[in-house]
């Protein structure tokens, strides 16, 4: 697993679930009206197994995660990590559907996915929606 050196495994997942869990209390205490989405990304290629995936899958969705991005690793210059594998696109495919089943609300799975993918358009839909359910 390559993490930035600024923040652990661990740090990444507790800071994710406090936002949800922050969340929850202020939408239960009646000091807000929308739930934060939270959302974390994935790049692949830099020789993760398919088991690592999956268990940063399920921790994601343990900690709270809403939403969750997986892509292809592009080497940006020399300077940085070399590309270890270039994943077919349809073990992308295949992860969008394990995304689904682990229950995130949305799961954007391609090589040419990046972080922000589409976020601003799905986090605008998912504000529509919430507020379409609490006029019903």
């Amino acid at each position: 697993v390559v993490r930035d050196h600024r923040a652990g495994y661990t740090q990444s997942l507790r800071n994710l679930e406090t936002a949800k869990e922050r969340s929850n209390r202020l939408v239960s205490s009646g000091n807000s009206d929308f739930l934060v989405v939270t959302k974390s990304s994935i790049m692949l290629g830099l020789g993760e197994t398919e088991k690592e995936v999956m268990i940063a899958l399920k921790d994601l969705r343990q900690a709270g995660v809403d939403c969750v991005t997986i892509g292809q690793y592009v080497q940006p210059t020399k300077r940085h990590l070399k590309v270890k594998e270039y994943i077919h696109p349809d073990k992308f495919d295949y992860w969008a559907k394990i995304g689904k089943d682990l229950g995130f609300l949305y799961t954007a799975s391609g090589p040419l996915v990046r972080s922000s993918y589409r976020a601003g358009e799905y986090y605008i839909k998912h504000i529509i929606d919430q507020r379409k359910e609490k006029n019903v």
